[in-house]
């Protein structure tokens, strides 16, 4: 069966991000006394610590808030949550946690442009058929998305996935795309727009390498 975040049933526990980049780090943490060294350190005796070292093209997992689950989602809250910035290219940032925030929940997004070039984000989880997101036909139990959304992207684009509050669902979020401005609804919100939608891999995915990169990339 199909692990689904759905399956928890209770509200995602309040958390909140305080976001610092790695290079903020030595300026804003507390300093502690440091205890004796026990043991080598790197490089004494033939000992290593299994180092990585990132290069300047490295982009970082981005750490993004979780607005809730979609449909039903009100504009408040959607609205409501903190944002980041991306961290500097070949660095990352911490997140940590404060229980007397107003924030839902995090989610780490892979480290890719899309998600860097995302200004203001905030995830949304919403399951495959809501969107018409086509799944082997061996899943047939609703499978869990990570809609990430700019905040920032609060104009129209053809073909691309709208953030909305329409004016007969007002204080709800609905998700749609149009052909051109015309079909969207009068008086319509525009409230951010989709910039990821990131499936899980299941086993039942597993298939065997076509040859063709569009199709080995889907899953």
């Amino acid at each position: 069966m199909t692990v689904l975040l759905r399956r928890l049933q209770r509200p995602i526990s309040t958390v909140a991000s305080k976001i610092f980049s790695a290079r903020q780090v030595t300026t804003t943490t507390t300093t502690t006394t440091l205890n004796a060294a026990v043991g080598n350190m790197h490089g004494e005796n033939s000992c290593f610590m299994p180092l990585l070292q990132n290069d300047e093209g490295y982009v970082a997992p981005r750490t993004v808030q979780i607005a809730g689950f979609y449909p039903g989602l009100d504009t408040e809250t959607y609205l409501a949550l903190t944002s980041e910035p991306s961290p500097e290219m070949g660095q990352w940032t911490y997140d940590f946690s404060d229980p007397d925030g107003p924030q839902m929940g995090t989610v780490a997004l892979p480290g890719m442009t899309s998600v860097y070039e995302t200004e203001d984000p905030v995830a949304i989880i919403a399951d495959h058929v809501e969107f018409n997101v086509q799944l082997p036909p061996t899943i047939t139990d609703r499978v869990d998305l990570v809609v990430l959304c700019d905040r920032a992207r609060t104009h129209f684009s053809e073909r691309k996935f709208l953030v909305m509050e329409l004016e007969e669902s007002p204080g709800v979020i609905t998700i749609g795309a149009f052909e051109s401005k015309g079909q969207m609804p009068e008086n319509t919100k525009i409230l951010g727009q989709v910039t990821l939608v990131q499936i899980p891999w299941l086993p039942s995915m597993q298939k065997k390498t076509s040859g063709f990169a569009e199709e080995d990339q889907l899953y």
